[in-house]
């Protein structure tokens, strides 16, 4: 998985970066914790720019992100209810999940929005709620540059310092991104032959 990534980036350049990111946000086939860290590897083999690598990731990101909350603040709760009641099994998401992040939203403030794109697994999903609580745009693209431009640069910077050991690591990487990616997809599967339980 790791030299799929790789590949892509090399082939594509930043808009490779931008594309993934941008997809691991709306439907996460490949998470950011490979993502990021991969572009930094490149980095240190002097093949890209740092700041355009971090300014990739977090675009692909934002734009994930302004995806999510426009569903949230276009369908509104009762429309995305029903939505998820007929179709929400394809992308594993329910109405007791939308009332449990709405909930969660509603109890800890638009702020959450910060500090959960620090979050693995929050980091997309908190974009929907921020949008059925018509939250201001401002706020929302604000919290959200705040905390992306943070995770990417971490993530980045993994790669980066692990520099030329990186290719030794990669050996151990590649099969642990393997089996997230599997993990999630098996995740996918079995929330959609369940169907949309808890309902």
């Amino acid at each position: 998985m790791s030299d799929f990534v790789i590949d892509t980036i090399k082939s594509t350049g930043y808009f490779g970066i931008l594309f993934l990111m941008l997809a691991e946000n709306v439907f996460p086939p490949i998470p950011s914790e490979v993502i990021m860290p991969l572009a930094g590897y490149l980095v240190s083999k002097e093949s890209m720019n740092m700041i355009m690598v971090v300014a990739a990731g977090t675009v692909g990101t934002m734009l994930g992100a302004y995806v999510l909350y426009f569903v949230g603040a276009k369908m509104g709760k009762d429309r995305l209810t029903q939505w998820s009641e007929k179709y929400g099994r394809w992308f594993a998401i329910t109405p007791k999940d939308i009332d449990k992040t709405q909930h969660w939203f509603d109890k800890h403030g638009s702020s959450t929005v910060l500090f959960c794109r620090l979050i693995p697994g929050m980091r997309s999903l908190i974009s929907v709620p921020a949008g059925l609580v018509e939250m201001p745009l401002l706020k929302f693209s604000l919290y959200t540059l705040i905390g992306t431009i943070a995770w990417t640069s971490l993530l980045a910077y993994i790669g980066l310092v692990l520099g030329q050991e990186f290719e030794q690591a990669k050996d151990y990487i590649g099969p642990v991104s393997t089996a997230v990616v599997i993990g999630l997809l098996g995740f996918y599967l079995y929330r959609v032959i369940r169907g949309a339980p808890d309902q």
